[in-house]
């Protein structure tokens, strides 16, 4: 076997994701404050688009923040007045941490758990990493 075949027979055992390289685009967040609340109107629609449980990500906020924060319909209201920009830096530092695979950076990966940790595998390119809460 040449190593152009070797070459070939390897794509052909890798999974279908890998093949294609399209770009992830980070989510943006529609925000806006109302009285001493700041409400995110497409919070379940971006977790669902990142794949990602809205209730581990409302953990992650709301450390982050230091404030109450709970989700309402489609909706996340944080108590507390937070610029458009510091919830868009909170989802996407979100996204890098919890979201993209540390190797390849591929959003394909998901949260599972080994003796007690939690680790990010990616379903690109195998990679797993540890995170931390």
């Amino acid at each position: 076997m040449n190593y152009k075949e070797a070459l070939d027979r390897l794509y052909k055992t890798l999974p279908e994701k890998t093949l294609h390289k399209e770009r992830f685009e980070m989510p943006v967040a529609k925000s806006f404050s109302q009285g001493n609340r700041t409400i995110v109107t497409n919070f379940v629609k971006i977790m669902k688009q990142i794949n990602r449980d809205e209730k581990h990500a409302l953990k992650y906020i709301t450390k982050q923040t230091g404030t109450f924060a709970n989700i309402d319909s489609e909706r996340l209201i944080l108590k507390g007045n937070f610029s458009h920009e510091e919830i868009q830096n909170l989802i996407r530092n979100y996204i890098e941490k919890f979201v993209l695979c540390h190797e390849c950076k591929r959003p394909d990966t998901k949260i599972i758990e080994q003796k007690g940790v939690k680790m990010l595998k990616c379903e690109a390119c195998g990679a797993i990493s540890a995170v931390r809460e």
